[in-house]
């Protein structure tokens, strides 16, 4: 088992930034790729950014300048760094994680609200 707990929502202005972090505990060996996803209100979660344990690293094409996807394997966590929020990024974002044999894991999801 995995267990993935999300930090660094919160309510930010156009333009404005926030940093989330995910940290991962428990069979975190067996994770072979990490991701974000999101979901607004009336809208079907979608994939974010996504990072291999390569360190091959994909985003949707609408973050993709504005938003970085980390990993620091010293402190077992992931960040997304979203820089220029605009307020079609507000949502609940969730962390992911995939193992080697295709079990998915998920935080509880942290809320990001971009409005003036």
């Amino acid at each position: 088992q995995v267990q993935l707990v999300e930090s660094g929502g919160g309510l930010v202005q156009p333009g404005g930034s926030l940093r989330l972090s995910c940290a991962a505990s428990g069979s975190i060996s067996n994770i072979v790729a990490t991701a974000w996803y999101r979901q607004a209100p009336g809208k079907q979660r979608e994939l974010v950014a996504a990072l291999s344990s390569g360190g091959t690293t994909n985003y949707v094409d609408s973050v993709k300048g504005r938003f970085t996807i980390a990993r620091d394997n010293a402190r077992n966590t992931v960040s997304l760094q979203m820089n220029n929020l605009k307020p079609e990024d507000t949502a609940v974002y969730y962390c992911n994680a995939r193992s080697l044999i295709g079990t998915m894991y998920w935080g509880q999801g942290t809320q990001v609200t971009v409005s003036s």
